[in-house]
């Protein structure tokens, strides 16, 4: 023994391990090696015999009442015997046969000791990603302990706690535990609510024996993949006691939402689970939410009070930066709304009142008094959604003007235009749309309303008899103006609401809250654009099933990933108007019916990214939209060279296609200017431009100048090289003929070992001669058969192959050999050039070498049909033998007039420049990362062409191909685009478009380094 034990309940000196060990042997019969484990009051030790945890041994403080322990012991006996699938620790009795031993101090104390099995799994705490599925398990396992705890009893049940949520009410007790005055406001209108409209609500529920503390510290999770993850482990019953289900169910719940981005959704799962194992009330599922913000109100005050009693004691503020982080935020979830959540994950009708709202309208949908005195049935419907000719070209700036054309166009043929309802758009740009997560910024960008575009001033009739509401002038930019809310009700008395924005700022004269209204009667008009939020005239019509107890400060723009709980608050209002709901609705159709009749319609190898396939509706800079306007950063289409949808592009491609685009037989200023342009980036004796429509129609362009020149066919290519899709490109295309239904290469092919340092032939040593030997040797296989080569021809910084960086030397050791044994070197720069490499406009560049042929593609026009070939006169001469050169489109006008501006804005906008300085940043930040995550091997690549390698194991090089699939599609749920590259598909290719900036690159490090801490990325 020693003199004495610190517990958490205080003490003089630090925990002895040799104490505890003596008891485990003493009472257990047990030699372990012990190790201190978290807890508020008491000790807990992690038991291992032979480096296994095997058990847990309890140590209580010196004031625990026997109960308390019994209790525990008893209740995990009861579990295992009720229902075994719960998965709870067994009580390890003493030598003596006890479930509870008392173990002396030195002190004369009696510390009561218990010892229980330990259970495999990783705290859930520390496991990630927390997905809603997993949430679900742990509900379902949480009713599972409920149900099988139903009927037991024990006298130590009932007990004063602060842990006790029917009891709450004492956070008021307590305002100095919270120093900022607006979050002790906060609390304090929690536990006031609590008081007086949720005590009396819980205690009239029945009362079961329940957990009372499942949190993330008491909860073991088991499984390598989020596919697998499962509950393994149910701990510590010690704030046991009677109560409600809904009491557990937000106890827990709170935990689990605690620092997630999209915590209602992960709480909607952990209720449905909860509810399949143990179906709840509507009454029970209506009180989770508000005793849930209890809870953390709870928490946070004895965090609190935590603080000023122990203020270096971590464990008392474990959890309390998360439970402020969504209390400071839990305006933003509306409780209604968060219900319609719970109900929807349960399987039940969103809002109750649904049903009964349709059914009236249904029915007297002939006998409303028309809105706007006008049969809209024909008028114009508009597209205003992501891909619509109304949405604007700068996904984050709205022009008014656009919309403004778009729809006086509609109203010169039609007597009103419609605006549509659950229509996702871009217009949406003002700050208070959007909200910014550490992994980027998440839009709201669905409409919940139905616009009617007509003269301001027209008269809005009441549709049934009415009461006022809220009557409200909105002057901000791009907001109401005029806004009134009407309440009416069913047969049967149920209320519902209607909402007319965007009215005359008269209206707040005419009209004041509580007023009736009669059925037919004008109560406002179309506002002008000076007061109705400087919109076209339009009447913004939305149904609602409730006002969230906010007037008229109604959702009208919803955000896609909550959108069925937002339409089932507030419904389609085509009835109202006398139009038929589908004729107005304007969401998308779903992806897995497009991705349904892509694949009936096109050839099974076609192939789409990721397991989820994106939609692609919008680009702009280094952001893709899909059809929703969720953002996605582009972390490695490197085709659009200088970002997506570039206005100065547009603008030139919409310009010569009103003029002319032809071919090149005619004479033309911008085949001339493009040429010139073009040539003029590269040195001599390179001078002599042909013009196609592709990459791969310019490598194979490129075979036939060498073999005219050389009249020679053998071929020098590197294993993993790509060259295009045509027959000759695939030829010489290791990665194809060598890769699934490939068939070998052709006789004349020679295949040389990629120049990989870091996982190729040869890693240390002069690598640039060591893998230039390997070109000498085909070159003398060939020579011995009694040929000349034609050509050699690579990628400079082979990207298929892994984003490879040529070592130092190589291509000059290459290019000397080949040219000496009568061949022509062939530079691939359809992935490099342009500047992406930042120091290099070229990547032969950084070789120091000129090759004979250079071969351009997919970016030159950023993304527009042009590829080009650039070569030495002597070349192009002996090309010209008779036989015309001729590709139809290949130099077309509106394809150099497109190339030509690339051009310039790669020197106005200092491309490369900036593809250097964002590139070395990113490349610092990737190389931190490498130092906490092993699984990242090699970091490779210049400026923004790099690539990530990553690995199962650093010694052996060992692939991690699985790891790599795993992370992109995580990435991608992070709204991160980013693909593979390399024969085992291990490499992550960053090749973003050239608009990639500081911000760009911080998101992405941001997203990447969250995911590679989640479980199935860990050693």
């Amino acid at each position: 023994m020693v003199d004495a034990i610190k517990f958490k309940d205080g003490g003089t000196v630090a925990p002895d391990l040799g104490w505890a060990q003596a008891v485990l042997q003493s009472h257990y019969g047990i030699s372990a090696d012990l190790s201190e484990l978290p807890g508020e009051y008491d000790l807990n030790f992690a038991v291992e015999q032979s480096g296994i945890r095997t058990h847990v041994l309890k140590v209580m403080r010196a004031d625990c009442e026997y109960g308390l322990v019994e209790l525990q012991c008893q209740a995990l006996e009861w579990v295992r015997r009720v229902d075994p699938s719960v998965p709870v620790a067994s009580v390890a009795r003493t030598l003596g046969g006890d479930a509870i031993a008392k173990a002396p101090t030195s002190q004369g104390e009696e510390r009561l000791v218990w010892l229980i099995t330990a259970l495999p799994g990783t705290l859930y705490a520390a496991v990630r990603p927390q997905t809603p599925s997993l949430a679900g398990q742990v509900g379902e396992a949480l009713a599972r302990l409920g149900r099988a705890l139903e009927s037991f009893s024990h006298p130590s049940l009932v007990r004063p706690s602060k842990w006790d949520l029917k009891a709450a009410g004492w956070i008021l007790e307590h305002p100095q535990a919270i120093p900022d005055p607006t979050r002790r406001a906060l609390i304090t209108r929690i536990g006031q609510r609590f008081v007086g409209h949720l005590k009396d609500r819980i205690e009239a529920l029945t009362h079961y024996p329940i957990h009372n503390d499942l949190n993330d510290y008491n909860l073991l999770i088991e499984g390598q993949t989020p596919d697998d993850f499962r509950v393994s482990g149910l701990l510590d019953f010690g704030d046991m006691m009677p109560g409600p289900r809904v009491c557990d169910i937000a106890i827990g719940a709170a935990y689990a939402i605690l620092d997630q981005d999209r915590p209602v959704e992960i709480l909607a799962a952990f209720v449905a689970g909860y509810h399949r194992a143990w179906p709840l009330s509507e009454a029970e599922l209506a009180l989770v939410f508000p005793l849930l913000l209890t809870r953390l109100a709870v928490s946070v005050t004895n965090s609190g009070l935590g603080k000023l009693a122990r203020p270096h004691d971590a464990y008392v503020t474990v959890s309390e930066r998360g439970a402020w982080n969504f209390l400071d935020d839990s305006d933003r979830y509306p409780e209604e709304w968060v219900l319609v959540q719970l109900r929807q994950a349960c399987g039940l009708p969103g809002h109750p009142a649904g049903a009964a709202v349709d059914r009236f309208l249904a029915d007297r949908s002939t006998l409303l008094h028309p809105i706007l005195a006008v049969d809209l049935r024909g008028a114009a419907v508009l597209d205003i959604s992501i891909g619509g000719s109304a949405s604007p070209d700068d996904p984050n700036r709205f022009e008014m003007a656009s919309l403004d054309r778009h729809v006086q166009r509609a109203l010169s043929q039609a007597p009103a235009a419609l605006g549509r309802y659950a229509e996702p758009r871009l217009i949406y740009t003002e700050p208070a749309f959007a909200r910014h997560l550490a992994t980027g910024p998440v839009r709201r960008t669905v409409h919940v309303g139905l616009d009617v575009f007509m003269a301001a001033g027209t008269a809005v009739h009441a549709p049934l008899e009415a009461l006022v509401v809220d009557v409200s002038y909105r002057a901000a930019p791009l907001d109401y103006g005029g806004v009134v809310t009407l309440e009416h009700r069913t047969d049967d008395g149920t209320p519902f609401y209607t909402l007319y924005g965007h009215l005359a700022r008269s209206v707040t004269q005419t009209l004041k809250a509580g007023q009736s209204l009669a059925k037919g009667v004008v109560f406002a008009h179309i506002g002008t654009p000076a007061d109705n939020g400087a919109w076209p005239p339009h009447l913004h019509l939305q149904l609602g099933l409730t006002t969230l107890g906010r007037g008229s400060d109604w959702p009208g723009v919803a955000d896609a990933d909550d959108l069925d709980s937002w339409l089932a608050l507030y419904p389609n209002p085509a009835r109202l108007l006398g139009l038929d709901e589908a004729t107005v609705d304007g969401r998308p159709r779903p992806d897995a019916e497009r991705s349904a009749e892509r694949k009936a319609r096109f050839a099974r190898n076609l192939k789409l990214s990721y397991a989820r396939p994106l939609t692609a509706v919008r680009g702009w800079k280094h952001f893709l939209y899909d059809q929703w306007g969720r953002e996605y950063l582009d972390c490695y289409n490197n085709v659009p060279q200088v970002g997506h949808c570039h206005p100065r592009l547009v603008r030139v491609l919409a310009e010569q296609a009103r003029l002319l685009n032809t071919n090149s037989r005619y004479l033309q200023e911008a085949h001339l200017e493009y040429g010139h342009a073009l040539a003029a980036r590269f040195p001599a004796p390179l001078e002599v431009v042909f013009l196609v429509n592709s990459g791969s129609e310019a490598n194979e362009l490129a075979l036939r100048l060498a073999r005219a020149c050389t009249g020679q066919r053998d071929t020098l290519v590197l294993e993993d090289g790509y060259h295009g899709n045509t027959n000759a490109a695939i030829a010489i295309s290791h990665y194809k003929f060598a890769g699934p239904g490939g068939t070998g290469p052709e006789p004349w092919v020679h295949v040389a070992p990629l120049p990989d340092g870091y996982r190729g032939r040869y890693r240390t040593g002069d690598l640039g001669t060591l893998y230039a030997d390997t070109v000498k040797e085909r070159l003398a296989h060939i020579a011995a058969s009694g040929r000349r080569p034609a050509a050699f021809i690579c990628e400079t910084y082979p990207s298929v192959g892994g984003q490879i960086v040529l070592p130092p030397g190589y291509l000059s050791q290459v290019y000397t050999a080949v040219r000496a044994a009568g061949g022509v070197c062939i530079a691939d720069e359809v992935q490099t050039g342009f500047g992406r490499l930042g120091q290099h406009f070229w990547g032969y560049q950084s070789q120091g070498v000129v090759p004979d042929i250079v071969v351009l593609g997919k970016p030159i026009g950023n993304g527009h049909p042009i590829g080009a070939v650039v070569t030495t006169r002597r070349i192009a001469d002996a090309f010209a033998n008779g036989m015309e050169f001729f590709s139809t489109f290949g130099g077309s006008t509106s394809a150099c007039a497109v190339g030509l501006e690339v051009l310039r804005i790669v020197d106005d906008e200092a491309i490369p420049e900036r593809a250097a300085r964002v590139g070395a940043a990113l490349r610092m930040e990737l190389e931190t990362l490498a130092q906490d995550h092993p699984l990242i091997g090699d970091i490779r690549g210049s400026g923004l062409f790099m690539g990530v390698e990553l690995v199962k194991d650093r010694a052996a090089r060992t692939p991690a191909t699985d790891e790599t699939a795993y992370l992109v599609e995580r990435l991608r749920d992070h709204r991160v685009l980013i693909g593979t590259e390399g024969r085992d598909n291990n490499v992550l290719k960053i090749r973003p478009p050239l608009s990639f900036d500081a911000g760009a690159a911080e998101r992405f490090v941001t997203c990447l380094r969250r995911v590679l801490r989640e479980r199935p990325l860990q050693a």
